[in-house]
């Protein structure tokens, strides 16, 4: 079956205010981008651009005070909290700073917990847990817990667990601020792989080196997009690991959708 032709993201004048009268906030002030399925592309900003504003809202995990997003061909704004919740845990595949692992569970029950949530068969998620670990090179540590695996091994678990859903979107917040400089190129090119494979990835960060992975950099300043352009070919040393450098997971496949 042939992908959908519209966009995994399609946002027109996106307005975000926090509070009234003189606490008023505009936290984003017309924000328009489409992002097409299978793009890789990077949001960078200073503190208080609407970086982040932007993020919650892409993720189904705030709403918009005015304008319009489709996610997936979805518009987000006709959606009660049950569907809104539905879409965010099929549709979204979150990555974030802190990895967000359960502590002394396996890391194959934290690759499942979406799909539990969905209430999915315990034998098929078993199933989608186990392809998502391989695809992410960690095929041999679905039985560990957590705090035995390093920082950047942990971080590729929760990517796993970000595409056991096989969502629409990957949406990675600042992915390797927790990270040295090793385990971030480790994590970075599986976000490569991953676009490789065709997944629509977009990545937050405040990182030069970081959004050098992508193909596409949106810049943000006082809630408006005031950048939109490709990525620059990168020079040697200008990021983590260089863009799209081979993951060796000789057994990676695509998580099933």
């Amino acid at each position: 079956m042939s992908a959908p032709d519209y966009p995994v993201i399609e946002v027109v004048d996106l307005v975000k205010t926090y509070g009234a009268g003189e606490t008023l906030v505009q936290a984003l002030d017309g924000v328009s981008l489409t992002v097409k399925r299978g793009e890789y592309a990077a949001i960078m900003g200073a503190s208080g651009s609407g970086k982040t504003t932007l993020m919650n809202i892409l993720g189904c995990l705030d709403v918009q005070t005015s304008g319009r997003y489709l996610l997936d061909g979805v518009d987000v704004n006709t959606l009660d909290d049950r569907q809104l919740a539905r879409v965010r845990n099929r549709r979204v595949g979150f990555v974030f700073q802190t990895f967000s692992l359960i502590p002394r569970t396996s890391v194959l029950a934290n690759v499942e917990l979406p799909l539990a949530y969905a209430g999915m068969k315990t034998a098929d998620r078993r199933r989608r847990a186990r392809a998502a670990l391989a695809t992410v090179g960690l095929a041999d540590r679905a039985d560990r817990e957590p705090n035995e695996l390093s920082g950047g091994q942990q971080q590729r678990v929760a990517v796993a667990r970000a595409l056991v859903t096989a969502p629409a979107l990957v949406l990675a917040d600042e992915p390797t601020g927790n990270l040295d400089t090793a385990s971030s190129a480790e994590v970075l090119a599986v976000l490569d792989q991953l676009n490789q494979l065709g997944r629509t990835i977009l990545l937050i960060t405040h990182d030069q080196r970081v959004a050098q992975h992508a193909h596409r950099l949106i810049e943000l300043l006082d809630g408006r997009v005031v950048s939109d352009k490709p990525m620059p070919p990168l020079a040697n040393g200008d990021a983590y690991g260089g863009r799209h450098r081979p993951f060796a997971t000789p057994d990676a496949k695509a998580v099933p959708a």
